[in-house]
């Protein structure tokens, strides 16, 4: 039976998802932004919460763990190397490693950049992929840790997978994100299509998570480094991609 995902606001931004296993009953939020929502999404979804998988330790996305495990009892999967962030965890991933929710197999992808303890989880036969922070729709995190290249690879790594990916990340900040996309690249006319859509979602209150991995290759700047234009628009014509995602990253921050 195909997984089942619902995807919902936390915070101003957060994106909350739970992912439910209809063979057994399974449940697992991916981070755990805020405890209200996700509390409604349960109850409107009529899932049952039995697991959280932690991307990565910020805040933001472990705010809700305490008191989700008190009133549920769910075990709690986060990176190993968030390990003393997460007091909480029940059990510490690491790349190679991979977890169960009832039947679903995700596995564990280290997907640094953002911060050095980012997982991300590949639910390689629903061909579905958590990224956390580290990939937005039309975006990508801010490197607040390690180093660009390392950032570029993870990327990079993303953007193996197959176009069909759906990519859930772990904010809405799309009409940003296409705002300085379309500073970028103002010919692309994929580009431009995405922001429209972007727009009506956020006006009747939704967002485009999840993205396809090939709407993304189409649109976001960030692993379109490649591209002679997108290294043009940096001032780094000639260079290497990761040299033009380290100006693009830069940039963004200025934005």
């Amino acid at each position: 039976m195909p997984i089942q995902i619902h995807a919902f606001l936390c915070r101003e931004d957060n994106i909350g998802v739970l992912v439910h296993d209809p063979k057994s009953g399974a449940c697992a939020a991916i981070d755990a932004p805020e405890e209200g929502p996700i509390l409604r999404a349960l109850e409107e979804t009529g899932w049952s919460l039995s697991d959280i998988l932690v991307t990565h330790r910020h805040g933001d996305h472990v705010e809700a763990i305490a008191p989700l495990k008190e009133r549920f009892g769910c075990r709690i999967v986060a990176p190993l190397k968030a390990k003393g962030a997460v007091p909480q965890a029940d059990r510490l991933v690491q790349e190679g490693d991979f977890v169960q929710v009832g039947e679903l197999r995700a596995d564990i992808w280290e997907t640094p950049g953002h911060c050095d303890d980012h997982v991300s989880y590949w639910f390689a036969a629903d061909r579905v992929l958590f990224a956390g922070d580290t990939l937005f729709t039309l975006g990508c995190g801010r490197l607040l840790e390690g180093t660009y290249p390392t950032f570029w690879a993870s990327l990079r790594r993303i953007a193996s997978l197959p176009d069909d990916a759906r990519i859930y990340s772990g904010h809405d900040y799309t009409l940003s994100n296409g705002r300085f996309a379309l500073a970028v690249e103002p010919g692309n006319a994929a580009l431009k299509r995405r922001m429209a859509q972007a727009e009506e979602a956020k006006a009747r209150g939704g967002f485009l998570v999840p993205t396809t991995l090939g709407e993304e290759k189409a649109t976001n700047p960030f692993l379109r480094a490649g591209e002679p234009e997108v290294a043009r628009a940096a001032g780094k014509e000639g260079a290497e991609p990761v040299a033009v995602f380290q100006a693009l990253r830069e940039w963004k921050n200025r934005f």
